[in-house]
Formats: C-alpha cells, structure tokens, sequence
C-alpha cells in the first residue's frame, strides 16, 4: 500500500510579486501623503491677499513649457532643464571623481601613519570648514576660467567627507586583524588589500555618501555665482534676474530629486559591494 505524503503549499510566483507590491504600495503611502498635505498647505499659503510666492498650480502653469520639452537646445545658454542638469552633472562625476581618488588615498596614508596625521590635522580642519561659495573667489583669481575653477570648487568641498572617513576608518582596524597579519607575515599588498580596504570599507562609502551630496550642492552655489556656462545653476540665477519665480522653484525640485538619485545610486553601489555582514 503506497502512502501519499500531504506536502506543504508552496507559494505560487502571483502570490509573491503580490505580496511585494502591497508592502511597496503600504511604503509609498505615507511619503505620498506627506507630499499632497505639504503642497495642499502651500496652496492655501500663495492665496493668501499680499502673498507673492507662487503656490503649486501657477507654478506648473508658468513652467509647462519647460516640464514638456526638458530636451530643447536653441544654443548657446537657451537650453532645456535637461541639457542644464546634464552639465552640472558632467562637471560633479569629473571633481567628485578627483576629490574621491586623492581623498581615499590620502585618507589612507593619514590613517596608517600617525606622524602624517599630526601634521596635516592643522590644515585638515581649517580648510574643511570653509563654505563652498568661499572657494568661489579663490578659483577665479587663481584658475581665470569658469570651467576649471568649478570643477576645483567641487573637490576642495566633496574631498574633507571622504579623506577624514577613511583615515577614521583605517584607525579604526580591530588591533587582532594587525596581530593576525604579523603572525601570518602578510605582504604589504596583501594586508592592503585583505585586511585594510575591507575594513574601512563601510567608513569609505560613508564618506563617499557624504561627498556626492556635497559636491552637488558646490556645484550650483558654484554655478549662480559664475556667469555663462550651462548648468542648472545659472539657470537659477539667470531665473532669478528675470524675475521668474516659478522657474527657480520647478529648478529647485530638479536639484533636489537629482540629489535624491545621487544618494540612492551611492547607497545601491554600496550595497552591491559590501560584504552582508558590513551592510
């Protein structure tokens, strides 16, 4: 007499992609109601008799042209939104890049040897502190050229997040993987590679994190104050001169949903990369 086993239900694919988008969906709620309370309250605010801000509907009216064709290019500065974001953009990936690779590497040798880190402490904390629009001045007089002194401006900001979470990252190595590493007589490539980078990893994207949205927020103070280059910046500036109130804020959510996405792809290469137990 053959005996049949009862097995347990398993799961259909439907039921799971259905059990996600309700998790999604219940995420996306309060975020979404936050937005349509903020912009409701805002509404009310720009009818107020005497208010000069514009509220949200006149906004998008004034500004659909621009929300229609992001991608319009008649040349010379007249370019859509686009076009504006995308120069920005180029000019953070080139100094972010830049301040990321002096700033790991200058943040490990900071970090493994103690005397180079007595004597560049000093300036380290001088300089990290001086606003972005500070350096603007500087760059000019030193560079003479738009192009060059905002991609300076962008690595002397993005760089102090970067260098100090590194070497705080390297400092902070457990004293038993550096025992473990004598003991096995580790080559100086393998230590570095093995033992240093994977532990100041975590410490290394925190920085990075950090420098990406400061490097986007140089940028555009860097941009207002430059005048003729493209970039969403000037845009600003250029609104702001032509008393287009509604164009500066459709810009502002620009810089700000693209600083959303900046963050979010840093925190999506970082959870590629780490290791899960240092996520």
């Amino acid at each position: 007499m053959v005996t049949l086993q009862r097995r347990a239900p398993v799961r259909t694919t439907q039921n799971f992609w259905l059990s996600r988008l309700q998790k999604q969906y219940a995420n996306l709620i309060p975020p979404i109601m936050a937005i349509a309370i903020f912009l409701v309250v805002w509404q009310l605010f720009s009818w107020i008799p005497g208010a000069t801000l514009p509220g949200p509907i006149q906004v998008v009216q004034e500004t659909w042209i621009l929300i229609m064709y992001p991608f319009y290019d008649r040349g010379g500065l007249d370019k859509g939104l686009f076009w504006q974001v995308f120069a920005s953009l180029q000019r953070v990936a080139i100094g972010y890049s830049l301040a990321a690779i002096v700033g790991i590497g200058l943040g490990i040798l900071i970090g493994t040897s103690p005397v180079i880190s007595k004597a560049l402490d000093p300036m380290i904390q001088l300089f990290r502190t001086v606003p972005p629009l500070a350096w603007v001045p500087i760059a000019l007089a030193a560079l003479r050229q738009n192009e060059p002194s905002a991609l300076f401006v962008i690595f002397i900001t993005a760089i102090w997040p970067i260098l100090i979470n590194t070497a705080v990252g390297v400092k902070q190595i457990p004293q038993d993987y550096n025992n473990v590493a004598k003991v096995l007589q580790l080559s100086r490539r393998d230590y570095f590679f093995n033992i240093l980078i994977p532990s100041a990893l975590p410490y290394i994207f925190t920085g990075l994190r950090l420098g990406i949205g400061l490097a986007w927020l140089a940028i555009i103070a860097a941009e207002i104050i430059m005048s003729g280059i493209v970039g969403i910046g000037f845009f600003i500036w250029d609104a702001y001169q032509n008393n287009k109130v509604s164009e500066i804020i459709l810009a502002l959510v620009y810089i700000g949903g693209v600083g959303l996405l900046l963050d979010k792809l840093m925190l999506w290469v970082q959870w590629k990369i780490l290791p899960q137990e240092q996520k």
